[in-house]
């Protein structure tokens, strides 16, 4: 019997990214729309979809719940139609794709019920479904935990209801799956400390152009009137800040200079500021962002994660590697994810000088990185070794790359226009 191989990457270091990078779809907006198509059976048509294994996962999620679903890859453009005809999203799916849970919500306020499996994805710690589970109550949904499922039922009228929902803490899916679910209630729905993030802003547009009445996006109190019916629409997808940031790092991580077109600067604010803290000649220009490190010493720069518009959580891998590179010691605190470290045992065994103390990393910035073997844990771990790797002396391995595959699309394509060496092996 042949033995599985997966892919990884091969690159070959020490070379400055040089160019201009388009930037796609942001895939956290993608996802939450994509599922948002749930609420009708009217034909919507999104733009600026990205090429990811997580978007198929969507496309097959929704032709599972009976939808009609169309993409070329090429363009960027799906095409959504049909009514869902089943309200299982089934545990095959599901495990693959965290964002899945957020098929529970549009669920049970389309259909009436809801059976979601509990989700899988990344390895970054526990995120909790309670949240949403909650809210739901609020709203009227009587919910049971069997099989590994969890099972809604609007209970009453066959509708959820309007109620006041004060999160616990900052969720962006908890926030995306109950501003979904309120928009078929009856009556009116408040989400107090609500999530702030873009792609909950994005997903707010397409949701009022498919006739929701949702006001307050972008603020921490959000007020949904129920409405009776949803109609289709057509919405292109927010430019993706994180992999826009994934790209700067790069290019100033390797004392490059690269402009990533079509991004939305006002979304990155946090993540600029800390880069020309590292010493980076940071400029924009309308939707672009160039960041030039050309004869400059990168700078160590201290990170506390938060919530938007603080310093993202999937952005902290990326710095982490920069402050590897840095002239002197930073510290990186991450206070989103507890488990969101693992990509610096991997950092080390590159030469990186790194040190764990809870939920802080300090990082005593060293010349320069050697290329390894290494083995990527999760979407924005992969990130950060192909950084590394790009900014190393020789050749880095980076395997388990099917997490990249995940969140960043084409990347070998994108990597190598910029002039960095990259391949994908198996």
């Amino acid at each position: 019997m042949t033995a599985f191989k997966t892919a990884k990457f091969k690159i070959q270091g020490g070379k400055p990214l040089d160019g201009e990078v388009k930037i796609s779809g942001a895939k956290n907006a993608a996802l939450p729309i994509l599922l948002s198509t749930i609420l009708t059976s009217d034909t919507v048509v999104l733009k600026n979809v990205p090429d990811l294994a997580d978007v198929k996962t969507s496309f097959k999620l929704l032709q599972d719940l009976g939808k009609h679903c169309t993409y070329d890859a090429q363009s960027g453009e799906a095409v959504i139609s049909g009514a869902v005809t089943s309200f299982v999203a089934s545990y095959e799916l599901v495990k693959t794709m965290r964002a899945s849970i957020m098929a529970l919500g549009p669920l049970v306020a389309f259909c009436g019920q809801a059976e979601v499996s509990l989700p899988g994805g990344c390895a970054i710690g526990a995120r909790p479904v309670d949240l949403h589970i909650k809210g739901l109550q609020a709203m009227g949904a009587q919910i049971k935990l069997d099989d590994g499922y969890i099972k809604a039922t609007a209970i009453g009228s066959g509708r959820l209801q309007g109620g006041h929902i004060v999160m616990d803490k900052v969720s962006v899916t908890g926030t995306e799956n109950l501003m979904m679910a309120a928009c078929l209630g009856n009556g009116t729905t408040i989400i107090d400390n609500a999530a702030l993030e873009p792609e909950i802003v994005d997903l707010a547009h397409c949701l009022n152009k498919m006739g929701a009445k949702i006001k307050g996006e972008g603020t921490p109190r959000l007020e949904i009137e129920g409405v009776e019916k949803l109609h289709g629409c057509e919405h292109s997808v927010v430019a993706d800040r994180i992999e826009a940031g994934t790209y700067l790092i790069a290019g100033i991580a390797t004392h490059g200079v690269v402009t990533c077109l079509n991004t939305l600067p006002s979304s990155l604010e946090s993540v600029l500021q800390k880069l020309r803290q590292a010493n980076a000649l940071i400029t924009v220009d309308g939707t672009s962002i160039t960041a030039d490190m050309r004869n400059r010493q990168i700078k160590p720069v201290d990170v506390v994660t938060a919530p938007h518009p603080g310093f993202p959580t999937d952005m902290q891998a990326q710095m982490t590697v920069l402050n590897t590179l840095s002239d002197g010691v930073s510290s990186v605190t991450e206070t989103i994810f507890e488990n969101r470290f693992m990509h610096i045992a991997e950092l080390i065994r590159m030469g990186a000088h790194i040190e764990i103390r809870g939920n802080t990393v300090i990082c005593e910035g060293v010349p320069q990185l050697k290329g390894a073997q290494v083995m990527s844990s999760d979407l924005r771990a992969s990130a950060s070794l192909v950084i590394a790797g790009l900014a190393a002396e020789g050749t880095t391995i980076v395997d388990r790359i099917y997490h990249m595959d995940r969140g960043y699309e084409h990347i070998e394509t994108k990597v190598g226009s910029l002039g960095g060496i990259i391949e994908r092996i198996y």
